[in-house]
């Protein structure tokens, strides 16, 4: 059977190992990202396919739902043997598609004891701030997070779409294990993020994957190279993503549990180095072009 294992492995902050290929658990809501799916049953199956397919990394966010996701990976997956839950926190909801972020440290905290709660654990392996907040000076939220993490409420600490320079100010309160940006075949923004990472041996884990704007067209490099490979275009773009870089833990998110084995082929796909500089290069038109 096909399965995650063939995407290497990552030790998250040195001493949390898992497969390089994860699953994001955004898509297991509603639409916009609020209240319940609209096949609760299609959504459980799908994360209990998770672990059958060796998936061991499953992120997700307390503002997913809001809750929604927390809830149903708790009732599917609980008590999560040989599972990283990873989930974030700092991001309100008010309806379909709305995010708020808040640095209140009263707040942060909150969101990791209700993490804690909902999931039905003692620790979160790797909590991540999901936005550094306008409200407050972030020092004062890394401070927050760094007592968290002395408490020993969080095990490791990632950040969510943040800069090179945030990173660092960050790491003179807690090590960053992670950093959640966006980035993709056709969205090279966080590039240097993703580099400087690479330098200080931390996760990167791209939201949005499997993005492939303009590259999903007929006779595009992604759509040829599928085509050879007896794959889909979205396990395509995976595949590259894992070689672009070791720090690299793609996270594609689904509610269907055909898709989810699908994305799995981007594990076992391997692209020889022309494949790899053709997508590259097309990708980066793109992103440049505007997508």
């Amino acid at each position: 059977m096909t399965t995650a294992h063939a995407s290497g492995t990552f030790a998250i902050g040195g001493d949390l190992t898992v497969h390089r290929l994860g699953f994001g658990a955004m898509r297991i809501t509603g639409s916009g990202i609020w209240g319940e799916p609209a096949d609760r049953a299609k959504a459980i199956a799908t994360l209990k396919r998770v672990p059958e397919l060796g998936i061991d990394l499953i992120d997700t966010a307390d503002s997913y739902g809001p809750f929604v996701s927390e809830d149903l990976i708790r009732e599917a997956l609980h008590p999560y043997d040989g599972l990283v839950v990873a989930t974030k926190g700092g991001l309100t909801r008010h309806g379909p598609d709305i995010w708020q972020p808040v640095g209140n440290p009263d707040y942060l905290r909150q969101c990791v004891l209700m993490s804690l709660r909902r999931l039905k654990i003692e620790r979160i392996d790797l909590w991540q701030l999901h936005r550094i907040g306008p409200d407050v000076p972030r020092e004062r939220q890394f401070e927050a997070i760094a007592a968290m993490r002395e408490e020993g409420l969080i095990r490791h600490v990632g950040l969510s779409e943040v800069s090179v320079e945030e990173i660092e100010a960050a790491r003179k309160f807690f090590p960053v294990a992670t950093v959640q940006n966006r980035f993709n075949l056709v969205d090279r923004t966080s590039e240097a993020v993703l580099d400087h990472c690479e330098r200080h041996g931390i996760g990167f884990i791209p939201w949005a994957p499997l993005d492939k704007g303009t590259l999903a067209q007929k006779g595009s490099v992604l759509a040829e190279i599928a085509g050879k490979r007896g794959a889909s275009e979205g396990a395509v773009a995976l595949a590259w993503l894992l070689k672009r870089s070791p720090v690299m833990l793609p996270i594609p998110g689904t509610g269907d549990p055909e898709h989810l084995a699908q994305n799995v082929q981007g594990a076992n796909l391997r692209l020889d180095d022309e494949e790899f500089r053709a997508l590259d290069e097309q990708g980066r038109k793109a992103w440049k072009a505007g997508g």
